[in-house]
């Protein structure tokens, strides 16, 4: 069965990124160090990602991540993990022949129940991975998101776009683990429901 999971880089203080993300800054200014890991793997890392991409089947992403790093100069022809199908929440889809990778984007215009029911039936028992602050929220508030996996990275940004900015009240959380690297802490928790 498949576990809808929000996995993002977060910074101490609870940013995705940084303040004016922009299609040639996609993190915001000062966003970088929110990957730097990514660039400086060690074995922890590398073994934490790996299975992460190894368990994905399917994702579900907001329209402001796809149109800041859709194809060049971004992900290329594909999506966040390569050509794992992407079910982007939008009320304005693009027109298709705008879409660079129309084998990996379908545009769900019908609210994030019907995202998370297309992208688990693509999934095939493999894990929904959720990407950016929105639809991680929606799933939430839904009660629809499983899992949160959080690479702590300790920087404080002050201002930027927050994770978990929009949430309707206590959110109870169970620690699944959490493993240290050199620079960050992986943390997977379950969403008690």
């Amino acid at each position: 069965m498949s576990n809808v999971i929000s996995g993002m880089s977060m910074s101490l203080d609870g940013f995705i990124t940084a303040p004016d993300d922009t299609r040639e800054n996609p993190l915001g200014v000062g966003g970088m160090r929110l990957h730097q890991w990514v660039r400086e793997m060690n074995e922890t890392d590398t073994k934490v990602l790996d299975d992460m991409v190894q368990n994905v089947g399917a994702i579900i992403m907001g329209r402001h991540s796809y149109d800041l790093c859709e194809g060049d100069g971004g992900w290329g022809d594909g999506g966040p993990a390569g050509k794992v199908p992407c079910f982007v929440l939008t009320h304005r889809p693009p027109d298709p022949k705008d879409v660079v990778a129309p084998d990996v984007f379908s545009f769900v215009t019908d609210g994030i129940e019907s995202a998370v029911a297309q992208a688990k039936a693509t999934a095939a028992g493999k894990d929904v991975g959720v990407h950016g602050a929105t639809a991680a929220q929606q799933a939430l508030n839904a009660g629809l998101l499983d899992g949160i996996h959080t690479m702590l990275v300790p920087i404080l940004l002050g201002s930027g776009k927050r994770l978990f900015d929009h949430v309707g009240g206590p959110v109870e959380l169970r620690r699944l683990w959490s493993v240290e690297s050199s620079d960050i802490i992986h943390l997977r928790f379950e969403v008690v429901k």
